[in-house]
């Protein structure tokens, strides 16, 4: 199964490059929906996720009319606070597609209203304490709802097990 994250008008590039360095590690790919906030030359984006920017499938979508072209009914969740349903209730294990988009809203803003009252059903909201805070931080919301896709999804093609055998450390705790 093939996770997408997609980012609609991101604004902070600290974000982006940490989502960009989560999506290198889950061989996910990251659609940016223009306009950005930031330049993709951003000092603040490369420093998040420099070393892993060239291991990212990236594809940049010149706007959300663009994506929905590109998307062509493919699955697709809006993550938003304001969803009706939990994340964690979906099967994200198997469709008929064989892939999966997961859609975040622009930092300050989030989704247009028009697109998730059009997904309402396809909406997904991480539970919260809504007293205490507006939203949680974009990059974390990103890794909970991805990496519970890939706990479904038997953490297919990721490394699982990391084994040290042949190395100081491992010999020292005698691995």
């Amino acid at each position: 199964m093939k996770n997408h994250i997609v980012l609609y008008q991101p604004v902070m590039p600290a974000n982006t490059g940490n989502i960009s360095r989560t999506c290198a590690a889950t061989n996910a790919t990251l659609h940016l929906i223009h306009p950005l906030g930031f330049s993709t030359d951003d000092k603040m984006l490369k420093r998040a996720g420099l070393d892993y920017w060239h291991n990212v499938d990236i594809i940049e979508h010149a706007s959300l009319e663009d994506f929905m072209a590109y998307l062509n009914g493919r699955p697709l969740y809006l993550i938003t606070k304001f969803a009706p349903h939990n994340y964690s209730d979906v099967n994200f294990s198997e469709n008929s597609e064989g892939e999966q988009f997961f859609m975040f809203g622009k930092e300050t803003t989030g989704l247009p209203i028009e697109l998730m009252e059009e997904y309402k059903e396809q909406s997904l909201r991480v539970p919260m304490n809504d007293e205490h805070v507006r939203s949680l931080n974009l990059s974390n919301t990103v890794c909970i709802v991805l990496f519970e896709a890939l706990r479904q999804q038997q953490f297919s093609g990721l490394e699982v097990e990391h084994h040290y055998r042949d190395t100081d450390k491992a010999r020292e705790l005698e691995w």
